[in-house]
């Protein structure tokens, strides 16, 4: 993943896959796929704005083991213009580029691209951030827990769990064993 601010206020990112093997193996054509020669290598560009939504998408294939018979999809990811990252975006992806309507892959590689853009637009939010307003990342994943030690060290206004002392003794890196010979 990639990502970059534009002059425009927009940020562009691209997700790229690179499928390698360390080994030949035979194409069904009896053609073979050489050791090394990527054998999908594809790019999927999206420009967003401010809000998380989609206002320009691109699919391209430099590698691909069905060639033209891949490459023929690429068109098709430009409806992801118009979705936004954070509003149901994986399920809407799912249903309009399940199975043959779009590519595995490239379906796939477009699933990192919510928190791709959380994660690049974070200083920023940090920036306008409310001191009064629950930080949104509280509670997304186990080490951000209201009641974990984290949130009582980092967001101690959000922490839910027991007394902040407690919670630090817990994860002490001290061994908590005794040796008996």
């Amino acid at each position: 993943m990639q990502s970059y601010a534009r002059d425009d206020g927009n940020w562009d990112l691209e997700a790229e896959l690179i499928d390698v093997k360390a080994y030949d193996f035979p194409k069904r054509d009896g053609e073979m796929f050489k050791a090394g020669q990527p054998i999908h290598h594809m790019h999927l560009r999206i420009t967003i704005d401010e809000n998380f939504s989609i206002v320009a998408a691109q699919a391209v294939y430099d590698a691909a083991p069905y060639g033209e018979h891949c490459k023929a999809i690429e068109p098709a990811y430009t409806d992801l213009i118009g979705m936004n990252l954070l509003k149901g975006f994986r399920r809407q992806v799912k249903e309009r580029f399940g199975h043959v309507e779009g590519c595995t892959h490239m379906t796939e590689l477009s699933q990192v691209l919510p928190t791709a853009a959380v994660q690049t637009m974070a200083n920023r939010r940090r920036q306008e951030i409310n001191p009064n307003r629950r930080p949104f990342q509280l509670d997304g994943c186990h080490a951000l827990s209201t009641g974990g030690p984290v949130v009582a060290e980092h967001y101690p206004e959000w922490y839910t769990g027991g007394s902040a002392e407690a919670s630090a003794d817990s994860t002490s890196d001290s061994p908590s064993f005794s040796h008996t010979s």
